[in-house]
């Protein structure tokens, strides 16, 4: 009987634990409340109540975001370029189609964010030689296939019309 009444109050403990309030700020625990919050504070003008360190932080991130996200869709589109022309025998509808999709995709990030154009410029050493390692995983083609430095410029390559042959 002893022992019943330690685990009886041993599991009331444990739940007023699970109860307490958080010890972590709500930033940390559940980001959409918080957004949603900081929103509502911004809409009223209550600036003195708004967490601005990590307001800060998050809207910084939003920018990188966008900027890895066009790089990302950059990379995918270059190594279909580079299969299309490297695999003409294995050309697919299905490849023509994820060519146009990361065209449209990347276009609409630069209409929402037009200087994102620039930092795909920059980027696009560095994705051009990330391409070539997932061209090379996917059509098993030995690396030196590819040239070392991509022959088109970004215009070329987000160009809706052009597919290299």
């Amino acid at each position: 009987m002893v022992q019943r009444s330690s685990q009886t109050t041993r599991r009331a403990a444990e739940r007023r634990v699970r109860f307490r309030a958080p010890t972590k700020p709500l930033y940390e625990r559940d980001m959409y409340r918080w957004a949603r919050q900081q929103a509502k504070l911004l809409r009223a003008g209550k600036l003195s109540g708004l967490d601005v360190a990590n307001l800060a932080e998050e809207i910084e991130s939003l920018g990188g975001r966008d900027r890895r996200e066009v790089l990302s869709r950059l990379r995918v589109l270059i190594m279909h370029l580079l299969k299309w022309q490297y695999q003409p025998d294995k050309r697919s509808e299905s490849w023509r189609q994820t060519i146009r999709t990361q065209r449209r995709e990347i276009e609409y990030l630069f209409r929402q964010s037009p200087s994102l154009f620039r930092q795909a410029e920059l980027g696009l050493p560095e994705v051009y030689v990330d391409a070539i390692g997932d061209a090379v995983d996917e059509t098993k083609l030995p690396k030196k296939t590819f040239p070392p430095l991509s022959p088109h410029s970004l215009e070329k390559v987000l160009d809706i019309d052009f597919l290299p042959e």
